[in-house]
């Protein structure tokens, strides 16, 4: 627990910025303003964790004690139980103090894509797409898919969603890159073992006074909306497509009805993908100044799913692996992604 909060530390810093926002000057400069009474929010919230987490520990301590004296055996059970559940969540807020980053307790814009292999990579990315909305589903987040292009076969030849949660962008994060499965195709009328790959991205969504966007920049088009086999095809050009014409950044949305909704989530979506293009453009000028060379993460392989000769996924990044595919998925990717950002904090603060 004392790890995980750095009580002392929190505690002055706490201090520091109560004592700041008391200042007459304090609300000259509103931004900064904001930043500290944000700040200052989130440690009086970890603190608060902390104490109610104490409190529940001393209260199982105690129950513990007393069900030993009246060897009361139903109430060891309960306090095992509990303590189990205490384990789990004190495992998890110590994943979300480590996502400090800027948008790391935001939304998310989660988007996937197969690679080449035609019908085998966009079945793959289906079955990825399906992954994640069960994983988001059982974090209690909310889905909306964008935008869904789909493969002439079967698969999808693309895939946009709108993530939306505490902490939704600092998880999804860990996701981002190549993801590889081998499998007897069943596509395949020889049964041969195929390996195909899908990419995943995962963008914050930021807010409009992050990302400047002139409308003089933008091209709008509209066309009608495509379906399977025609179904759920909408009939008129309700479908958006929105081109950033100085970066050549396309996003598109045809999920909703209305041409004005699309509209409004497409420009979601190309904020996101602005400010992501715009902080890389960023980093590479700063490492170029610095002579520094960074590791590639886009486009690198970041795991490996495994159906047949045998049956094991596996995080290259981290090592962990489990032989329970059908779980992972099925959406139990929590012991991958913890994992990762875990390792993440670790290298980051080393």
């Amino acid at each position: 627990m004392g790890a995980i909060f750095d009580l002392p530390e929190k505690a002055e810093r706490a201090g520091q910025l109560e004592q700041a926002a008391q200042h007459p000057d304090f609300w000259k400069e509103p931004d900064r303003a904001q930043r500290v009474l944000k700040e200052l929010g989130d440690l009086k919230e970890q603190l608060t964790l902390h104490a109610a987490f104490r409190s529940e520990i001393e209260d199982q301590r105690t129950l513990l004690e007393l069900a030993r004296e009246a060897e009361d055996e139903e109430t060891l059970r309960e306090v095992d139980r509990t303590v189990k559940t205490l384990e789990q969540r004190i495992g998890d807020l110590e994943i979300r103090v480590a996502l400090s980053e800027p948008h790391d307790r935001g939304n998310a814009i989660l988007s996937i894509n197969p690679g080449a292999g035609g019908t085998e990579s966009q079945d793959w990315a289906q079955m990825l797409l399906r992954m994640y909305l069960r994983w988001c589903e059982g974090k209690g987040f909310k889905t909306q898919v964008l935008d869904l292009q789909p493969g002439e076969e079967a698969g999808i030849k693309g895939a946009v969603v709108s993530v939306v949660g505490a902490y939704a962008y600092g998880y999804l994060k860990a996701e981002v890159g190549v993801h590889r499965l081998v499998r007897i195709s069943p596509f395949d009328a020889s049964r041969r073992r195929h390996t195909s790959f899908a990419s995943v991205a995962v963008l914050p969504e930021v807010e409009e006074v992050e990302v400047d966007i002139n409308e003089k920049d933008l091209r709008i088009d509209t066309f009608r909306a495509s379906g399977h086999g025609g179904q759920h095809v909408n009939v008129t050009d309700s479908a958006v497509r929105i081109t950033h014409v100085p970066t050549g950044t396309v996003v598109s949305c045809q999920n909703e009805r209305s041409q004005h909704k699309n509209k409004a989530l497409a420009m979601k979506v190309l904020r996101s993908r602005l400010y992501e293009h715009f902080r890389e453009k960023q980093e590479k000028e700063m490492q170029a100044l610095a002579g520094e060379k960074k590791e590639i993460a886009w486009g690198s392989q970041i795991r490996s799913y495994v159906l047949a000769p045998y049956q094991l996924v596996k995080d290259h990044r981290t090592g962990v692996q489990t032989g329970n595919v059908e779980a992972v998925l099925n959406g139990e990717i929590d012991q991958l992604v913890n994992a990762y950002l875990f390792h993440a904090a670790r290298r980051a603060s080393s």
